[in-house]
């Protein structure tokens, strides 16, 4: 079945008449169409009942029609209408179903065009659907994990004392597309002090002998899907004990995360029993962030491991589990694996040393 008629079906069972879902993410899931996201509406209409149309530009048509999305399309010229075109589309309705992400200019616009009509964000419908992957989209992270995988094994050939955070960034970004990678989303190397700021990537900082690195870093695939894994290196010199012993810590308590995350634990109760072993060992103030985030076609989507998601995780389930402990103005560390339940356990997308790599 179609990704569109199950979301269709979801839509009637909650009283929606119509989704109307922009560029993005949502949209590519939807229909496989990766439309740009131009200041001219391109939008699916896809009623509770009936067949759905892609409305496009005139000038994306043959765009829309080359990445073989399986509705109709309907394209409107540079002095038309486009909210017309989508409200003679809807029809009659009372409730209306937004994609989370439209942006506030559309949403009006729309509101003014079906003005009889009730919106309601529809996200958390469509994520119902993505939050849970099916055998063709577990090896696409499989692959998006084995590529990420060999970025790594060749991390060794760009860190080293003397060169700058943003060269060795520059060197891992051409490695990211050169290992299949079709766009680079993100680079983080956090060298010493920097380690400490979760969300770092690069600088102009010189990496000095001794130096903690985090390297954190993920692309997107051919086939949309996202991949993201965080390693730890030294750049020569002497590991500070203050860093190894809390490193000791991290990776024990990643381990434990990994053991225990499988169907029917919550998602909460993958963070907890990660920070408890970190604030046992009297880190739990340098533990900033939740555990893990959901992964597919997008870097961060549902489900979120973190304290109050009593959600239960089920077959499919895909999201990272990545600790970290971070000493201001010192250095940090960050363990970042990708994984997905399996019908009865959990299968880990990325393997390489999870250890601290000395240069």
């Amino acid at each position: 079945m179609s990704t569109w008629r199950k979301a269709q079906e979801l839509a009637a069972a909650q009283g929606i008449d119509a989704l109307l879902v922009t560029p993005g993410a949502d949209l590519r899931y939807l229909t496989g169409y990766v439309a740009l996201p131009l200041e001219r509406l391109t939008c699916l209409v896809l009623p509770s009942a009936g067949d759905p149309t892609l409305v496009v530009p005139a000038l994306e048509n043959k765009a829309a029609v080359a990445s073989g999305v399986d509705v109709a399309i309907a394209t409107w010229n540079e002095t038309d209408d486009p909210y017309a075109l989508v409200a003679d589309l809807v029809g009659p309705a009372t409730t209306i179903g937004l994609d989370d992400h439209m942006w506030a200019s559309r949403v009006f616009a729309l509101g003014a065009a079906i003005p009889g009509a009730d919106q309601v964000l529809a996200g958390s419908l469509v994520q119902e659907l993505r939050i849970r992957k099916d055998a063709d989209e577990v090896e696409a992270l499989r692959q998006a994990g084995l590529a990420i995988d060999r970025v790594h094994r060749r991390v060794h050939e760009w860190i080293r004392p003397g060169r700058t955070e943003r060269e060795v960034g520059a060197d891992i970004a051409r490695a990211i597309i050169d290992e299949g990678h079709v766009t680079v989303d993100f680079v983080i190397v956090g060298s010493g002090p920097n380690g400490a700021s979760p969300h770092h990537e690069v600088s102009d900082r010189v990496i000095q002998a001794g130096d903690p690195v985090v390297v954190d870093i993920g692309g997107t695939m051919p086939s949309g899907y996202c991949s993201d894994s965080t390693r730890n290196y030294l750049a020569g010199g002497t590991v500070p004990a203050e860093y190894a012993e809390a490193y000791a810590v991290l990776h024990e308590a990643q381990r434990v995360q990994r053991e225990h995350a499988r169907p029917g634990v919550t998602a909460e109760s993958v963070d907890r029993i990660g920070r408890q072993i970190i604030a046992d060992a009297g880190y739990g103030d340098l533990f900033i962030h939740r555990t893990g985030h959901g992964i597919g076609q997008e870097t961060h989507e549902e489900p979120y491991i973190v304290e109050g998601n009593e959600l239960l995780l089920e077959e499919g389930m895909a999201f990272s589990i990545e600790p970290g402990i971070y000493f201001d103005g010192r250095f940090g560390a960050r363990i970042e694996d990708i994984a997905v339940c399996t019908a009865d356990g959990l299968e880990v997308l990325n393997n390489t040393p999870r250890e601290l790599v000395e240069l």
